[in-house]
C-alpha cells in the first residue's frame, strides 16, 4: 500500500501537470497564430495604402498643372510622360472633358488605349460629384488584358463647373507578383491564400493570379462586411467545406482590404499537434504504469514477501508450512533472478560459514585479476590470497619458457631465491608432477614425497628446499604457454577434495591472468599495427581530411589537407578549425560568398555540403566540402569530420557533355535547316523558279551539304585517333604546295590574306597529304575565322634540329591564358561572345593534335604579342611501318588523355 500511494503521488501531479500545460500552451499559440496573419494583413494593407496615397497624389498634382487644366497636348504629353517615367506601376495616363470623351492619352499609340467615349464608367460618374481625387473599381484592361484600377482627380474651374478629369491606371498585376513572393516563403504556400478586395468585393490582388476578379461577397460575407465597417481583425468559418482562419485589416485610402486565408488544419497545427502528443503522452504513461504496477506486484512484491517468511524461519528449528514449501517449490522453478534466490537460500545454512573465507578470498582474487595488467603483480597477489587460505607455506607458477624451452618459476612465495631462480623442469621428464597434471589436464598430489615411488628421481630437488608434500594444478590456457600451480607443504599432507577444489580455483584466477596479459600483448600490437595502416591509408588519401573535437580544435588532418593549407600537415593539430579554414580560403582564394557558405555549413545551419569554386593561376578548380558528425559506438557525438574533393575532373566531365550534346546537335541542325528549307523550295509546285535561283539554291545544299560532311568527318577522325586505329598514308609532298591547296579551299576569294613564309629549299616531306592538309586547313580556318576581315594569316616554316616547324599566325583576339591549357581538348571552345557568334564544334585543333602526333611531331601554341600563332613540327625522312604504328598509337593515347570522358 506505500508503494502504491507513492506510484499515486507521483503520477498524478505529472497528469494534472500535462493537462494545465496543454491548455495554456494551446491557447498562447492560437492566439500568437492570430497576431502573425493579423500583422502581416496589416504591414500589406499599409504598404498597398501608401503606394494609393502616391498615386492619388500624383493624379492630385496633375490637376493643377495649367496644361491638363487647358487641355494643351503638347503640355500634357510632357507632363503625363514625366508621370510614367516615375511610375512604372503606371501604364497610362490620359484626360477626359466634361463629356468623358478622349482628349489626350500618354503613351500615344493606337494600341493604347480602345474607344474614345468614358462617360459610362464608374469613376467618370463618381467624379462628376466629387471635387477630390477617388479610386475606381478593379477590371481587366482591354488594351494589356490586364487587371487594373484607376486613379482619378475632378477638374473644376474657378466656378466650380466640371471640366472633365485626369486619371491614371494602376497596373495590379505587381501586386499578386508581391502577395505571390509573400507566400511562397511560407511552408504552406499553396494552401497560404493572401487577397486585397476593392469596395464592390471584388479581388483585385491575388497570391494566385487565376483568382483575380473574383466576386468574395458571397464566399467570405462577415470578412467583406468587416471590411466595409473599416473594422480589421481575425474569424474563423468556413470557406467551402474547410475551415479558415480569416485575418483582415482595411486599406483606408480606397476603401479596400487585405484578407489573409489559411485553413485551421495548418494554421493550427502546431498547437492541435502538441495537444495530441500530451494525449498520447499521458496515456501512454499511464498504461506503461500499470502494466509495471501489475507486473511489480506479481513478479517481485507478493514472492518477496513469501521469500521474507522463508528468511525469517533460516536458522530456527521450526519446518516450513506446506503452503509456503509449495510456494517455494513453485518459484525455484523460474528460470530469472528469483529462482536463482530461492537455491540460493535454500543451500545458505549448510554451506555458509564453511564458505565465507573461500568466497571472500576468491572474489579478492577477481579484483586483483582484472585491477591490473601488470603480470607478475597479479600473480603475486593470486599466491598470497592461495597461501593465506590453503595455509601452505611453499606456493609457485610454473610456465614453459619458449625459448628456452624448459618450464620455469614465473611466480612464487616462501621458496628460497636459489630454488625459484634455478627450477627448470624439461618437458622430457615423465615423472615430473608437474608434466603429469598438464598432459592429464587434472591435479596430481604427492602426499608424501619420501614415500612415493613416481618421485624418487626428484626427492633430491624436494630435500634440498625442505617439502614434503606436493600439488600441481594445470592452468587451463589458449593462448599462453602451458603453466601450472604448485603447492608445497613442509610435512607429509593428503590434499582434501576441497582444497583441490580451492586450488583449482586460484590455478583459474592465474590462467585468466596469464591469457588476459597474453591476449592484451597480441591485441596491443595489432591495434597499433591496425593503427599505422589506418593511419598510413587516411594520410595517401587524395581528398582532405579533418577531424575536430567537440571544442572546434583541430585532432588530425592528412597531408592533402596539408597542401591545401599551406602547411605540414602536423602542424594543423590542436589548431582551432575556424583559423584553419581561414587560412585555406585566403591561400586558395575562395570568394566570400563561398566562405560565408563553409562557415554556415560548419555551424549546422545550411547545407552539409558545400561545392566552392576557386580560380588558380592556370584554371578553374572545383572543391567538394562535406561535413559530418563524429560518434562513438554508442551514438554519442565526440567531435565532427570535414572531407575537402577535388570534383573538378567531374565537373568538366560534365560541361564536356552538355557541350558535345549543345554543340553537335546545333551543328548538325543548321546545315540540315538550310538544305531541308532550299529542297522544299526548290519542290514547291506553286512557284515555278528559273535557272539561276535553282542554281544558286541548288550551289547553298551543296556547301551544307559539305559542312555536315565535314563535321562527320571530325567525328569520324576523333572517334579513330581515340581508338588508336588510326592508319596513315605516306607519300612525298611539297609543304608549299600544301600550303596553298589549304589555302584556297578555306579562303577562296579572300585568298590574298594568306601570306606564305616558306623558305624554298625545304626538303620532301614524307607525310600524310590529306591529313596534314586537313591539319593545315583547321589552323587557316580559324585564323580566319577570328580575325578582322582584312588582317593576314601567315604561315611560316623552318628547320630546327631536324624536324619542320610549322606555324600559324593570326591578329585575332587571342586565347586567354586560362584557356591555353585545354584549348586541345575535344569540344572545347573559349567562352566569349566571338566564339559564341563564330559557329564550330571544338573538334578542329583536337584532330589536329591527333595527326601531328601520329606524325611523331607535336603542337603548340606560341607567345605571340598579337593574336594567336599555333605551331606544329614534323620530322623529316621516311619512317617504316612498325615505327609509324608505334607513333600512331602513341598519338591515340595523348588525345585519351587530354580528352575528357
Amino acid at each position: 500500500m506505500q508503494i502504491l500511494t507513492l506510484y499515486v503521488l507521483f503520477v498524478a501531479p505529472i497528469v494534472l501537470a500535462a493537462i494545465v500545460f496543454d491548455y495554456f500552451t494551446s491557447r498562447r499559440l492560437e492566439t500568437e497564430i492570430k497576431a502573425n496573419n493579423l500583422a502581416l494583413a496589416r504591414a500589406i494593407a499599409q504598404e498597398t495604402d501608401i503606394n494609393l496615397q502616391n498615386s492619388l497624389q500624383a493624379v492630385r498634382e496633375l490637376a493643377q498643372y495649367p496644361a491638363v487644366l487647358d487641355a494643351d497636348p503638347a503640355g500634357m504629353q510632357v507632363a503625363f510622360d514625366t508621370v510614367l517615367d516615375a511610375r512604372p506601376d503606371m501604364n497610362l495616363v490620359y484626360r477626359l472633358d466634361a463629356n468623358g470623351i478622349m482628349l489626350f492619352h500618354s503613351p500615344i499609340g493606337p494600341g493604347s488605349t480602345v474607344g474614345t467615349d468614358f462617360s459610362f464608367r464608374d469613376y467618370f460618374q463618381a467624379a462628376q460629384a466629387s471635387r477630390d481625387p477617388l479610386v475606381s473599381k478593379g477590371r481587366i484592361s482591354p488594351t494589356t488584358d490586364q487587371p487594373v484600377t484607376t486613379v482619378v482627380m475632378p477638374l473644376r474651374d474657378s466656378a466650380e463647373n466640371f471640366l472633365g478629369l485626369v486619371g491614371a491606371n494602376l497596373k495590379l498585376q505587381s501586386l499578386s507578383h508581391t502577395l505571390g513572393s509573400i507566400t511562397a516563403q511560407f511552408p504552406d504556400s499553396e494552401q497560404f491564400q493572401i487577397m486585397i478586395i476593392d469596395s464592390t468585393g471584388q479581388v483585385i490582388a491575388h497570391s494566385d493570379p487565376a483568382k483575380l476578379l473574383e466576386d468574395m461577397n458571397q464566399v467570405l460575407p462577415t470578412a467583406i462586411a468587416a471590411l466595409g465597417q473599416r473594422q480589421s481583425g481575425n474569424q474563423v468559418t468556413t470557406v467551402g467545406k474547410t475551415e479558415t482562419l480569416l485575418s483582415y485589416v482595411p486599406v483606408f485610402s480606397a476603401n479596400w482590404g487585405v484578407i489573409v486565408q489559411l485553413p485551421t488544419a495548418v494554421a493550427f497545427a502546431t498547437p492541435r499537434s502538441v495537444h495530441k502528443g500530451v494525449m498520447i503522452t499521458m496515456g501512454v504513461f499511464l498504461l506503461i504504469g500499470l502494466l509495471f504496477w501489475t507486473a511489480l506486484a506479481t513478479r517481485v512484491i507478493r514472492p518477496l514477501e513469501e521469500l521474507s517468511a522463508f528468511s525469517q524461519q533460516i536458522g530456527l528449528d521450526e519446518e516450513l508450512s506446506s503452503d509456503l514449501s509449495q510456494s517455494l517449490q513453485r518459484l525455484a522453478k523460474r528460470p530469472d533472478q528469483m529462482g536463482r534466490l530461492i537455491h540460493s537460500l535454500t543451500r545458505m545454512e549448510q554451506a555458509i560459514q564453511a564458505r565465507l573465507n573461500e568466497l571472500t578470498s576468491l572474489l579478492e582474487t577477481s579484483a586483483i585479476v582484472v585491477s591490473s595488467l601488470d603480470l607478475h603483480t597479479v600473480l603475486d597477489r593470486i599466491l598470497e590470497q592461495a597461501e593465506h587460505l590453503l595455509g601452505a607455506p611453499k606456493i609457485a607458477i610454473v610456465a614453459l619458457d619458449e625459448k628456452q624451452g624448459v618450464f620455469r618459476a614465473q611466480a612464487s612465495r616462501g621458496l628460497s631465491e636459489r630454488y625459484a631462480t634455478q627450477l627448470s623442469i624439461h618437458p622430457s621428464e615423465p615423472l615430473s608432477v608437474t608434466l603429469r597434471a598438464l598432459r592429464s589436464g587434472e591435479p596430481i598430489q604427492i602426499s608424501d614425497t619420501e614415500t612415493d615411488p613416481t618421485f624418487t628421481a626428484m626427492r633430491p630437488r624436494s630435500r634440498s628446499e625442505g617439502y614434503r608434500a606436493m600439488l600441481a594444478v594445470p592452468l587451463k590456457t589458449q593462448h599462453a604457454p602451458p603453466s601450472a600451480l604448485l603447492v608445497y607443504y613442509s610435512e607429509p599432507h593428503e590434499f582434501t577434495q576441497q582444497e583441490i577444489n580451492l586450488a583449482t580455483q586460484f590455478a583459474n584466477q592465474a590462467a585468466m591472468a596469464i591469457e588476459n596479459a597474453t591476449l592484451y600483448a597480441r591485441s596491443d600490437m595489432q591495434l597499433q599495427e591496425q593503427t599505422r595502416r589506418l593511419e598510413a591509408l587516411i594520410l595517401s588519401l587524395s581528398d582532405g581530411l579533418i577531424l575536430e573535437d567537440l571544442q572546434g580544435r583541430v585532432r588530425y588532418a592528412n597531408r592533402q589537407m596539408g597542401l591545401l593549407a599551406g602547411m605540414e600537415h602536423t602542424e594543423m593539430v590542436d589548431q582551432p578549425a575556424e583559423k584553419l579554414i581561414d587560412r585555406i580560403s585566403q591561400q586558395a582564394s575562395i570568394q566570400p560568398d563561398y566562405r560565408q557558405a563553409i562557415h554556415a555549413a560548419l555551424e549546422g545551419l545550411g547545407r552539409r555540403q558545400v561545392d566552392i569554386k576557386i580560380n588558380t593561376n592556370r584554371r578553374v578548380r572545383y572543391l567538394q566540402l562535406q561535413v559530418f558528425g563524429v560518434t562513438d559506438d554508442r551514438r554519442v557525438p565526440i567531435g565532427r569530420g570535414q572531407i575537402w574533393r577535388d570534383v573538378t575532373g567531374d565537373r568538366e566531365l560534365d560541361e564536356l557533355k552538355s557541350n558535345l550534346i549543345a554543340t553537335v546537335s546545333h551543328e548538325l541542325r543548321t546545315p540540315l535547316a538550310a538544305i531541308k528549307g532550299y529542297a522544299t523550295t526548290l519542290l514547291a509546285e506553286d512557284v515555278a523558279w528559273d535557272e539561276v535561283s535553282q542554281r544558286e539554291f541548288l550551289t547553298i545544299i551543296s556547301n551544307e551539304t559539305d559542312r555536315l560532311s565535314r563535321l562527320v568527318t571530325d567525328l569520324l577522325d576523333l572517334s579513330r585517333i581515340e581508338a588508336g586505329s588510326l592508319q596513315m598514308s605516306r607519300t612525298p609532298t611539297d609543304l608549299s604546295e600544301l600550303v596553298t591547296r589549304a589555302g584556297r579551299l578555306v579562303l577562296g576569294e579572300d585568298y590574298q590574306r594568306l601570306e606564305r613564309k616558306i623558305p624554298s629549299d625545304l626538303p620532301t616531306l614524307w607525310i600524310d597529304r590529306q591529313r596534314i592538309e586537313v591539319v593545315l586547313r583547321n589552323l587557316i580556318e580559324n585564323a580566319a575565322k577570328y580575325s578582322p576581315p582584312a588582317a593576314p594569316i601567315v604561315v611560316s616554316a623552318k628547320i630546327v634540329e631536324e624536324q619542320l616547324l610549322v606555324t600559324v599566325s593570326d591578329q585575332g583576339p587571342g586565347i586567354p591564358p586560362a584557356h591555353r591549357d585545354r584549348i586541345f581538348d575535344s569540344f572545347y571552345r573559349v567562352d566569349g561572345r566571338l566564339s559564341r557568334a563564330v559557329p564550330g564544334a571544338g573538334l578542329g585543333l583536337a584532330i589536329c593534335k591527333g595527326f601531328v602526333h601520329a606524325h611523331g611531331g607535336q603542337i603548340w601554341l606560341e607567345a605571340a604579342p598579337i593574336g594567336t600563332a599555333v605551331t606544329f613540327s614534323l620530322p623529316f625522312g621516311e619512317l617504316e611501318e612498325p615505327e609509324q604504328a608505334g607513333i600512331a598509337e602513341r598519338a591515340a593515347q595523348d588525345i585519351e588523355e587530354t580528352t575528357p570522358g
